[in-house]
Parts: structure tokens; sequence; C-alpha cells
């Protein structure tokens, strides 16, 4: 099948939300638009979002106390589902195993429509979010939706082979394809003077994280690393780039181990502006060992920044020990000795630098559109072939 599809997308989380799902997601649909497809999103509604975009649909939602910053959809969906049938779409591609992935898995059953369903995150990681409930009992219920939900669908995408084998685990068979997202594409600043508008003295060298401050995301083994990586190297300094329920205990930590007056917390900033931060900073450092991928590990490499993380789950899976980044074994002094290494050996500094270019360049957003749309397409000639079997049956 050649030509333009006509693709709808489904998702709990989307823009102005910002992780790494909805980052995906706009990487997405923005190589789909270029490359001529059309696309409609149907997530939530959100207050901070606005109404620019014709082709994004959002389900009326509520903020709970425990979801704070993710509205929830919520029931009678009939509306929206008229509007879904204005437009014949030749495939559904969910993001999300809840409430509006969950609308989507049915309507594209009851309308025959080809679906495809990409697993970002483990689930099972956040059950402590959810308040009144065992935590063993969420993880049993949560293994048992995602067997359901991924074996009720006709292709799995998933950023990394850690996810897949994860789906493998909880005994979901359905065919998969590992397709890591691609960082949106690099802009071009003037290092000296970005530096210079942020504050960072010629003689510092900036640790950058950037992502949620979550229990979830590891974040005493980051802080320990920097307390002792500081006594080795005084022009190190840390900063973070995100926000979170985290961030009361992280600054607590940063003040108990004596390093506050080198760490700083940059707080929230939107997507378009985070980029610069990149670019500014000297290595990038990540501690989370609960990611299916990582995207700022890689949105990092696109501006030549090398990484040090933390072993397991996805985010070090890109990183090429020696070539681009080092990935080291989850404790603080094997972590700490190996930014040190880095940080001050000036050659190393830089070939690192050129393989995370090089290694960005390989994987772009229109690559990575490229094999999603051969997904799409597989499935949509197999679901056609079905349908033609069961009409020859009839």
């Amino acid at each position: 099948m050649d030509g333009r599809l006509r693709i709808a997308i489904f998702s709990d989380s989307a823009l102005p939300i910002l992780n790494g799902v909805s980052i995906s997601i706009d990487s997405l649909i923005t190589e789909l638009r270029n490359q001529g497809h059309s696309v409609h999103l149907f997530t939530a509604r959100h207050p901070k979002a606005k109404k620019s975009d014709p082709n994004t649909h959002r389900f009326r939602a509520i903020e709970t106390p425990w979801t704070k910053g993710y509205p929830l959809a919520f029931p009678p969906f009939y509306r929206m589902l008229l509007k879904f049938r204005w437009h014949d779409f030749d495939v559904i591609h969910t993001h999300t195993p809840f409430t509006i992935g969950f609308v989507g898995m049915r309507w594209a059953e009851s309308h025959g429509i080809p679906i495809v369903a990409t697993y970002h995150t483990l689930y099972d990681r956040y059950v402590h979010y959810i308040p009144y409930f065992p935590r063993r009992y969420l993880r049993f219920k949560l293994a048992k939706h995602t067997n359901f939900y991924y074996n009720s669908v006709d292709h799995v995408i998933t950023p990394s082979d850690a996810a897949l084998k994860w789906l493998r685990r909880h005994s979901v068979t359905t065919p998969a394809t590992v397709i890591p997202t691609a960082a949106l594409p690099r802009r071009f600043f003037d290092r000296s003077e970005l530096r210079l508008e942020l504050g960072i003295p010629p003689d510092q060298k900036v640790l950058l994280y950037v992502g949620r401050l979550a229990k979830e995301k590891n974040m005493s083994t980051l802080f320990e690393m920097a307390a002792i990586a500081f006594q080795q190297d005084p022009s190190l300094r840390l900063w973070l780039v995100g926000d979170g329920p985290y961030r009361a205990e992280c600054v607590r930590m940063a003040r108990g181990l004596g390093i506050g007056d080198r760490v700083r917390f940059v707080g929230f900033v939107p997507r378009a502006e985070v980029d610069q931060y990149y670019a500014a900073a000297d290595l990038f450092v990540f501690c989370s060992i609960t990611e299916t991928q990582g995207l700022v590990v890689q949105e990092a490499m696109t501006y030549g920044l090398p990484a040090v993380a933390i072993l397991g789950g996805g985010a070090s899976e890109g990183i090429a020990d020696g070539v681009n980044g080092f990935a080291v074994k989850n404790d603080a002094n094997t972590f700490a000795d190996q930014v040190v290494r880095v940080m001050q050996d000036e050659s190393l500094l830089v070939k690192l630098s050129d393989g995370a270019n090089r290694e960005s360049r390989s994987a772009g957003s229109e690559s990575m559109c490229d094999r999603v749309v051969d997904v799409y397409r597989q499935v949509i000639s197999l679901k056609g072939i079905t349908n033609q079997k069961e009409l020859v049956v009839v």
C-alpha cells in the first residue's frame, strides 16, 4: 500500500504535559505530517493546551489530587466518537494503555481498523503514586492489564530491547518491533554567549540532568555521585532541569550532603527552551533505571553532549562505552569516578562529543518515522488479508 495514510493517535499523555511520551508523540506527528500523512491526535483536555491544531481532539478530563498535572479523561465518550467517525482512518496508534488508549483499542475493534500500540513506560514502577491500595496488588493488576492490552492489538512498538523484554516477561506474544524514539532536530546556539547568559563562569563545568524529580528516578544516587565528584574536582556543578513531586526531598539531600551551593535547581522549563541547557552543559548525567528508553539522553547527544548513565532499563542502550559516553553500574562511587575521569581528560571529552554528534545524526526523526510507517502498512495489509478470509468463510 502506497500513498498518504490517515492516522489516529490516542494517548492519555500529550503536550503540554512534558514527559518522554508526549515528546515522542510530538516528534512522530511532526514527521508524519512532514511526509504528507494526515494525523489526528485524541488526548485529554489540559488547562494549558493551546487550541491551535484543528486535528487535535481533547476528551473531557479532570485532575485528581494524586494525578496533578495529568488530567484523566472520563466518560461518556459518544460526542468524541462522532468526531472520530467523520474520518475514515487507515490505522490507529495508541501510546498509553489506560482510559484514552483503551478507547482507541475498543474503537479499532468496533470499526475494523488495524491498531498499533507503543509501550513507553514500565508502569509498575510508578504504583507508589496511587494511594490506598497495597503496592503488590497494584503491580499484579498492572501486569494483568499489560498482558491483556498489548495482546489485544495487532502490533507493538517498543523504544528499546529492555522494554520488549519486559513485555515478553508479561507473556505478551503480539508481534513487536523495536524503534527508538528520535530526538527533535538540533537548534544552533553560540555556546559562549549562551553560557554567559545562563551565568556559567568559564572555569566551571556543568553536569546536566534533565527529567522529572521523582522517587523512581534514583535521585539519591545522582546526589551521592555529585558529592563524591565535587570533592575530586571543585570546578564541577550539577544543574537539574525539571520539576516533580520529589523536589523538596532532592533539595534536602543536596543540603544534607553539603553540596547545596554547587547544585542548581532550574525547575520546570518549557520544551522549546530545554535545548539551550543541552548546548551550554559539559556532560549529561542520568541515573534512572526505570526508563524504557531515556529520550533525554538522545536529546543531549543531538548537541554533542556525551552521557554517563546508570545501567538498567533502556536509557543506557544508546550509549556505546568510549564512543559517546559510558554506562556504569548503579553505584555512586563508580558513577563519580567515571564522571571525573571524563571531565578531567579533555581529549576523551572531545572524542565522546564527536561520537555523540555522529550517533544523533544516524538516528534522526525521518528514519524513525519511516520505520513506524512500515509497521502501519504491514498491519493494514495483514488486516486486509484477514478480512478477505473472513468474507470467504461467511
